[in-house]
């Protein structure tokens, strides 16, 4: 029997779906079964062409290698719908910069060579989160990339722990927990470093403080890092983690991260360096 292979794109980056029926013609006719999983628009009238077969996120987790059409957001999600099994995913970039993607479209036919496993593993860690309220936990998920709380526009309270000690305390708009992946996004946006993907670290970055000795703190993964956010004059403060829809937050909820026991392995082609790929993205894809 032929190895599956999961193509899963953005039909919103990708028009028609016309780069991933070539992705699956290069692989068919390299003798691999292809099933096609878009990751947005499902639902949406017209924005799925129809000559393509639909297939469900059952047949996906089944496959030996997933490859995300799309951008970073694209990727975040087709982790979470897969549930964060150990799957080798494999990134086309069609989003303004695909950090997380190992290739750019016109590379596109090195699908093959990964498809017969011909790939750099590249293991992730990511961020187990849970929101407490009144000692119990109404909300857990894993991040491969952030958790964020933010204050939607409004100023709010932070206090930031790690373990017993305190880390930070400000009134800003928000603060983010990046695992090394989630160091090239919303992080770097805001003032962080950027860390080599494959490292060990929690880096926790305060989102515009109020306060000059708010800096970034870089962590051994082993913290336990403990968040409280205190909304001002009841203004709105949101829990969001790898950019989905936000849960709002009490006044007297406790958001912990902690290193989860999942890993992802974002594989990559070895065309370049992390540092040449980074360097390249920031200076060149502006758009």
């Amino acid at each position: 029997m032929a190895e599956l292979i999961a193509l899963c794109p953005n039909p919103f980056r990708d028009n028609g779906l016309e780069l991933t029926k070539k992705a699956a013609e290069l692989l068919n006719n390299e003798g691999f079964d292809t099933v096609i999983c878009p990751v947005f628009g499902e639902n949406e009238e017209g924005s799925l062409p129809e000559d393509v077969v639909i297939s469900d996120w059952e047949a996906v987790k089944s496959s030996e290698l997933i490859i995300i059409i799309g951008g970073d957001g694209t990727i975040l999600h087709t982790a979470r719908m897969i549930d964060h099994i150990p799957k080798p995913l494999l990134g086309v970039n069609l989003g303004t910069k695909g950090f997380m993607a190992s290739l750019e479209p016109e590379e596109l036919e090195l699908i093959v060579d990964a498809a017969r496993g011909k790939y750099i593993n590249s293991c992730r860690m990511m961020a187990e989160v849970m929101l407490i309220r009144n000692g119990k936990i109404i909300y857990s998920e894993c991040g491969l990339n952030d958790v964020v709380i933010h204050g939607m526009g409004d100023c709010i309270k932070i206090i930031a722990w790690a373990d017993a000690d305190r880390v930070m305390s400000f009134n800003g708009d928000g603060i983010i927990v990046a695992t090394p992946t989630g160091s090239t996004g919303y992080s770097m946006s805001a003032g962080g470093p950027i860390i080599e993907p494959e490292a060990n670290s929690m880096i926790i970055t305060p989102i515009c403080a109020h306060v000059i000795g708010a800096k970034v703190f870089v962590l051994n993964p082993e913290r336990t890092i403990k968040l409280e956010a205190e909304k001002i004059h009841d203004r709105r403060a949101f829990l969001s983690v790898d950019g989905a829809e936000g849960i709002e937050i009490h006044n007297g909820d406790v958001v912990l991260v902690r290193r989860s026991e999942k890993t992802m392995n974002l594989v990559r082609m070895g065309t370049k360096s992390f540092y040449d790929s980074t360097f390249e993205k920031l200076l060149y894809k502006n758009s």
